[in-house]
């Protein structure tokens, strides 16, 4: 593993930064892989949100549960301070990192788009969708009901919109879509046959 690379052992409290509703994890079992001739390791953890998982330092970046919250501290205050002071409605409506990095390659930012629609405004999916994008642990602490099905269609309108924008992207750099498509929610097929539909 490079020097950069963190070497996990069992005890260890992480992060997965893509998967924040599943709160930090506590890792059970690690174990040295090699994945595309690197190595890497297999974890087994246990979030407080997301039950037992195993993930492969591959594919997953995670970060240390303390390196998380400085992260989220400011210059002014304290992460919970800033959260006070910010509105929460709009950092529903704002798409996460992994769906809009330009730095990322278009099929990774298509299968973070397609995995936003996992979500619906339904009972616990919305209230794990609206923990997700606000880092709340129960987000009805701040908005009502009403409130957060409000900004979930207005999320889902955005999240259409980067869609169909995205779609054109791949198409115009020749990448075929139908791969990640067919591993997608049945939600986002229908989305993107909206977006294919002729008008």
């Amino acid at each position: 593993m490079p020097l950069t690379e963190i070497e996990w052992k069992a005890g260890d409290r992480v992060i997965h930064p893509q998967k924040p509703e599943w709160g930090v994890g506590s890792i059970t079992a690690a174990q040295g892989a090699v994945q595309d001739g690197r190595r890497c390791q297999r974890l087994t953890v246990r979030f407080e949100n997301g039950g037992l998982k195993t993930v492969s330092t591959a594919f997953a970046k995670l970060s240390t549960a303390a390196a998380g919250a400085k992260a989220a501290e400011s210059s002014t205050g304290t992460w919970l301070d800033e959260m006070e002071n910010n509105d929460p409605r709009e950092t529903l409506i704002t798409l996460p990192e992994s769906a809009t990095d330009p730095f990322s390659s278009n099929n990774a930012r298509l299968a973070a788009t397609l995995d936003l629609y996992r979500f619906s405004d339904d009972g616990a999916s919305l209230l794990t969708w609206a923990s997700a994008q606000t880092g709340l642990t129960d987000p009805l602490s701040r908005l009502n009901r009403h409130e957060l099905e409000a900004a979930f269609q207005r999320f889902r309108m955005v999240l259409d919109r980067h869609l169909g924008q995205l779609v054109n992207q791949c198409r115009r750099e020749g990448i075929n879509i139908d791969d990640a498509a067919q591993r997608a929610t049945p939600d986002a097929r229908r989305a993107l046959q909206r977006i294919n539909r002729p008008r």
